[in-house]
Parts: structure tokens; sequence; C-alpha cells
């Protein structure tokens, strides 16, 4: 049985809409959220091993924000991009690409891995008015306070893609693996919301296509970063990170706004890497800020 999600009746209100658009030779599932005529749309591009539902909770407190949601290539319910290694490139291709497709001038947002797609892709001119980064990725992974951890994703990933294919598989999906990196990530000490989180990454955490493309996209992730965008990006960039954040520690993410022309960060505390499940009121809060018209 799925856990209560907290957000539930929430989002219930909200109006959404599954479409499909081609894009570079393959179909994108995405989901629309919010009214049609709403004053501001957002292109939201969620995480490694993630999928459109993962943003949902932010989605639920913006309801007068219009979000367009797709799963990336490789994962949920869009296929992977035919033809193509799945690295940053070919990441910035297919947002680029379906930008012009489905969400044309919408401000972009980015969480976690998707911070790293979404920055490049505005920083090489992907049209956008604003950009939105949560949980930025503002340093290499490999020397967060948990590299240690991280050489062993490391490991785990190269494992999976080097075992035969069964057990590869079989590794890449295992359900206590899935658990961990859960529990790697949660920093809430509410019960519910900790069933909650986990049971999202139960259910979400394997919906990648296959091995191939899970092994691309977790090397992408950990070669680069938002560093290598921000001095080219001129769009006015938010900035929500978490002070307890594993991935990027909050001194690097103080430092990494201090490399785009005109960014604000917004610090939240108590949490880490998991600000859309476990704050996102705050995250809301800062983004309906940003987004108002200024006086």
């Amino acid at each position: 049985m799925s856990a209560f999600s907290p957000y539930a009746q929430q989002l219930a209100a909200i109006p959404v809409r599954r479409r499909e658009a081609d894009v570079l030779g393959g179909t994108t599932a995405y989901w629309e959220y919010g009214p049609e005529d709403a004053p501001a749309t957002i292109l939201a591009v969620h995480g490694f091993r993630g999928e459109h539902h993962g943003l949902e909770p932010i989605v639920a407190q913006l309801p007068g924000i219009r979000f367009i949601s797709p799963d990336l290539p490789g994962f949920g319910e869009t296929a992977p991009l035919p033809g193509r290694s799945h690295d940053l490139d070919a990441y910035v291709d297919w947002l680029t690409a379906f930008a012009a497709a489905a969400a044309p001038g919408a401000v972009v947002l980015g969480h976690s891995f998707g911070s790293i797609v979404a920055s490049a892709a505005v920083a090489r001119g992907l049209p956008a008015p604003r950009l939105i980064l949560v949980n930025p990725i503002g340093a290499p992974a490999l020397s967060g306070p948990r590299g240690v951890f991280t050489r062993l994703a490391v490991f785990y990933y190269w494992a999976g893609a080097k075992l035969p294919s069964r057990l590869g598989e079989a590794l890449l999906r295992n359900r206590v693996i899935v658990r961990v990196m859960s529990l790697a990530m949660v920093k809430t000490k509410d019960a519910a919301l900790r069933r909650f989180v986990h049971d999202q990454h139960d259910t979400y955490f394997s919906r990648f296509a296959d091995r191939d493309v899970l092994h691309d996209a977790f090397v992408t992730s950990v070669s680069h970063d938002v560093r290598e965008s921000a001095a080219r990006i001129t769009q006015p960039t938010l900035l929500i990170a978490a002070q307890r954040d594993d991935i990027t520690p909050i001194e690097k993410e103080r430092e990494l706004a201090t490399l785009f022309p005109d960014a604000e960060l917004v610090e939240i505390p108590e949490v880490g890497h998991l600000i859309h499940y476990e704050t996102p009121q705050a995250a809301a809060e800062a983004i309906r800020r940003f987004l108002a018209p200024a006086p």
C-alpha cells in the first residue's frame, strides 16, 4: 500500500493533463498542471532516477502557476533518445527542443541533476526569462561531505552496467539499495513524512528504461555541475539550497551564487537534498516572490 501523501489534497485541486511531444526523433511524455491561462509557466526538470512525480509537492503549493513537467529521456514514461548517448549534450539538446515544442518562453526550473541540465541549456541559449535551481549541484559530487558514499555509488553503477544483463538490472533495481539511498538523503523526523519519502523512492526510483541509460545519466551527474554554466547565465536566477545538503554543502552553494551575474540565494534550514519532498512550502514561497512582478 502506498504511503499517504501530505500534499494529496492540495494536488487534487490542481487540474492536470498528460501530453506527448515529438522531440529529437522520440516521444517525450509530459504533464501540464494548473490553469492554461496562468500568468506564469514553469518548465520543471526533475532529478536523477526520478520522474515528474517528484516535483508534484512543489506544484501543489503553487495552484496559480502553470507547470510543464516532462519525464527526462530514459526515465518514467519517456523512452531513451534514439541513437544518442545520454550525456550532458544530449540532455541539453533534448531540453532545448522540448522547450521550443511544449513550453516556449517558460521559466526553467531544475532540481538536483535537473539543475545541471537546466543551467547548461540556458547558458547555451535556451530562451528563458528566468531560471530556478532547487538543490543545485554546485560542486563536484565526489568532493562533497559524503564523497566516500559517492564513490561507492560510482562502483555500484559501474557494476550494474558491467554484470550480465539480468544480474545488472536486478542490482540497479534492488529495493534494499533504493531504501539505503532514501535513508541517506531524508532529514525530517516526522514519521509520516519519512514514510511518504521512502514510498516515493520505492515507487519511482526504478522507473528507468535500462541500465545503459541509467549509467550514462549517472556519469553525467557526477562529471558536471552548475558552476560550469553560471557565468554565462544572464537571466535572473533563484537558487534554493538546503543547509544540510550532503551532496552540495551550503558553503559551496553560497560560493555558487556569486558566480552568476544576477542571482538570489534562499537557504532552507533543517533539510537536505529533498527540499521538494520535505519543505516544498518554503521552496514555493521563494518561487512565488521571485516571479512576482516588480512594484
